[in-house]
């Protein structure tokens, strides 16, 4: 496993620890937790992008009302 540096307030550094502890883990847990979820709503957000983007040549043909588009 890597080793990274971060700098952050002291006051806002301590709180972080509080909180984590609090809630039974480390601030080290907390942030792979956050690092994790990061990176995966990029990855989810580019595969939505690459997929609108191969989408882009259709079209619906006319504007729906909001009926249509909500009906089921």
């Amino acid at each position: 496993m890597k080793n990274i540096t971060l700098s952050a307030d002291e006051g806002l550094i301590q709180a972080a620890r509080q909180k984590a502890s609090a809630q039974h883990r480390s601030l080290n847990d907390e942030f792979r937790s956050w690092l994790s979820i990061y990176v995966a709503d990029s990855a989810a957000d580019g595969g939505y992008r690459s997929t609108m983007s191969k989408l882009s040549h259709i079209e619906a043909g006319r504007a729906f009302t909001r009926d249509e588009a909500n009906e089921r």
